[in-house]
């Protein structure tokens, strides 16, 4: 099989949580540009549904977008019946949901994302949808997989589930110490436990075909403020943040069979930053 087939995804057919968000519409983008068809499932319906036309009219491809609350097991379960009775199939599961609260630019203060104040309710929203809700979708939709004995699952972490997070990137002058903003403790517990869930979901269901892999992107430049551009850029070897479009290739590596060897691995795509 030549390169460029290995890369085919004619007809296949990829569910992407929050695949309305910023990356998820990139993923399904990657999917749609290689023939194949996007599913972009986000708890926001309208919004779901608008990104998809979008895709759909953009690469002539079939996509679809969803409203599912993928923390609620019946509603991971209606979505899969929903995607096999308009498909008849499904090959490809992206965890792309979590909650990412940006705390880059405030001007305020972000105390309650500070360890010490930090709200078990949030806690409690961000291990729901970031965690529990990766896990509820590939319990219900890779054991599908599992039954046709083909899928791939790829799981995005960050290259926060390697490093813990440089908290002086975030400060703002003028704040005392107890207000000065931080990236939560969630988001470094969320994205390595899915490297921990792609380990053990690639090892389980080895002799079933289905391979199970991470990717773990660094920041993505979107309109950010110059100062918190200008400090995370310094910790980076390549010296800039990740342009929108920079991961699509990588997504559509792991997700095809171009790495049909490969599973149990987490792909860090981050310029460098975790290398020092």
């Amino acid at each position: 099989m030549s390169v460029r087939d290995q890369f085919d995804l004619t007809d296949r057919v990829a569910i992407i949580t929050g695949g309305a968000g910023f990356l998820g519409v990139k993923h399904g983008e990657a999917i749609a540009e290689l023939g194949g068809t996007p599913v972009l499932v986000d708890i926001a319906e309208d919004r779901a549904i608008a990104r998809a036309r979008e895709i759909a009219e953009t690469y002539n491809r079939p996509a679809l977008g969803l409203c599912t609350d993928i923390t609620r097991p019946e509603q991971v379960e209606a979505l899969l019946e929903r995607v096999l009775a308009v498909y008849g199939r499904v090959d490809i599961l992206i965890n792309n949901a979590a909650n990412n609260p940006k705390v880059e630019g405030s001007t305020t203060g972000s105390h309650w994302s500070r360890l010490e104040s930090f709200p078990l309710h949030v806690w409690d929203q961000d291990i729901a949808i970031g965690l529990t809700g990766a896990y509820l979708c590939s319990q219900i939709i890779g054991t599908e997989m599992a039954r046709r004995k083909r899928g791939v699952i790829l799981n995005v972490a960050s290259d926060l589930s390697l490093i813990a997070p440089d908290q002086r990137i975030y400060r703002q002058p003028g704040l005392p110490d107890e207000q000065q903003p931080v990236k939560p403790v969630t988001y470094s517990v969320v994205k390595a436990g899915l490297v921990g869930l792609t380990r053990y979901l690639a090892t389980y269901w080895a002799d079933r075909g289905v391979r199970v892999n991470a990717i773990s992107p660094g920041g993505v430049y979107n309109q950010q403020d110059e100062a918190f551009v200008a400090r995370l850029t310094n910790l980076i070897p390549l010296g800039r943040m990740a342009h929108q479009d920079e991961y699509k290739a990588a997504v559509a590596f792991l997700v095809s069979d171009a790495s049909s060897y490969m599973t149990g691995t987490n792909l860090v795509i981050d310029g460098g930053r975790t290398t020092w």
